[in-house]
């Protein structure tokens, strides 16, 4: 019999803030993490813009000695499930005497990888890359990171899917609770803020220039869009069978109802829009969801002309004549690239629990394509009780999340 998966413990740290309490307030007041960063222009980019990320202090929970193996995002991602373990009264005696899992998004360490390797360069000596890098500079580093940290002894698995990396890792987590292989799943997606990471995107011209006006920059299904806003950070997601969570006490905020996926098959960048609507579609199918159930719509949107444009004419597609509230909280916080999904989830579940919905912000106008949706330019007040979630990456990989409210 198949098991219900509960979430019971968010933790986040994102250009919108550190804590939940924070973040819902960012979400409510409208508030962007995107910056000018001077660095970036004096060092060739030709976009300047992007979100701003704190760099946390692991000094006072992380040893020295363990330090050394965690790159940027693998700190992030510390800080994001150390709030989720304790939102979801997990302690340490308790992962040490349960067997826990972890599924994490992550799909680049490029910062770890250069230094490590321009060490190598400059000394013709393979020592010189530190007994850390090759630690930090896997893809799978936050994971083998945390597991190592908190003592973890379930499942332990990267997820690689590009910007639906965290979404993946949610649906895959659900996956293995709902089918009995786990009672217990840290879910979640890290994202490198630095500018090593994303030199490449500027390089295809992929972001938005308007530098004169960074937090107008990310204007997700708006006409005058021209392109994204690189951010990062880290999220985390506490996933549980009902009947483990219920019977440990642990305070039950949301089930996952639905998990879609699919591939488009198509050009490795540009995205179509059969895909996506195969994703929603079957998210739909396999949560037993009426789209009328639906009441809010998290939009992978990014801010690019066809990424928007063909995701909107795919949530047309799926819903009809139904007009669900669409947004994309980008427009606040820039594309949070592998972490997007699990983050967009938590921003998602933030409205549900306190009855709004984020506006997306720089919205003045939609385009021939994006009209086709109901986008929701300012806050409004919304009570809802369930939300689906879109994620999509280059290679043609998308994912879709639905996540229902439990009282």
């Amino acid at each position: 019999m198949e098991k219900r998966v509960v979430i019971t413990g968010m933790g986040i740290w994102s250009c919108l803030g550190q804590t939940l309490d924070d973040v819902r307030q960012s979400l409510y007041t409208g508030k962007s993490g995107i910056i000018f960063s001077q660095e970036r222009k004096d060092a060739g980019f030709r976009s300047a813009l992007c979100a701003h990320v704190e760099t946390p202090n692991l000094k006072p929970f992380v040893p020295r000695n363990m330090r050394q193996f965690m790159p940027e995002e693998a700190q992030y991602a510390y800080m994001a499930t150390k709030d989720a373990l304790e939102a979801a009264k997990i302690d340490q005696d308790f992962l040490d005497q349960h067997e826990v899992g972890i599924i994490y998004g992550n799909d680049s360490v490029a910062e770890s990888t250069m230094r490590a390797l321009d060490k190598f360069r400059e000394f013709g000596d393979t020592a010189a890359c530190g007994s850390g890098a090759i630690f930090q500079s896997m893809n799978s580093t936050v994971t083998m990171n945390l597991a190592c940290l908190f003592r973890l002894r379930g499942i332990n698995l990267t997820a690689s899917a590009a910007c639906a990396s965290s979404s993946q890792a949610v649906g895959l987590g659900s996956l293995l609770i709902r089918d009995g292989l786990q009672d217990c799943v840290i879910c979640g997606g890290a994202q490198e803020a630095n500018m090593y990471s994303v030199a490449s995107f500027d390089g295809i011209q992929a972001f938005s220039v308007r530098e004169d006006e960074p937090t107008k920059a990310c204007r997700p299904f708006d006409r005058d869009r021209d392109g994204l806003v690189p951010g990062g950070g880290a999220a985390t997601v506490i996933l549980e069978s009902y009947e483990h969570a219920v019977k440990r006490g642990a305070p039950i905020l949301a089930e996952i109802v639905g998990w879609g996926f699919s591939g488009n098959g198509d050009h490795i960048s540009t995205p179509n829009v059969a895909g996506p609507a195969r994703s929603l579609e079957l998210a739909l199918l396999n949560g037993g969801v009426d789209i009328c159930q639906i009441g809010y719509v998290n939009a992978h949107a990014t801010s690019t002309r066809a990424g928007d444009g063909r995701e909107a004419e795919a949530i047309a597609q799926i819903f009809g004549d139904y007009r669900v509230p669409v947004t994309s909280t980008k427009s606040q916080t820039g594309h949070e690239m592998w972490m997007a999904g699990a983050s967009e989830l938590i921003y998602s579940m933030l409205m549900m629990k306190n009855g709004f919905i984020a506006g997306n912000i720089n919205f003045e106008n939609p385009d021939e394509h994006t009209s086709c949706v109901n986008v929701i330019p300012e806050t409004i007040e919304k009570k809802f009780d369930m939300f689906l979630s879109n994620s999509f990456g280059f290679g043609g990989t998308n994912s879709t999340i639905i996540v229902k409210d439990i009282k």
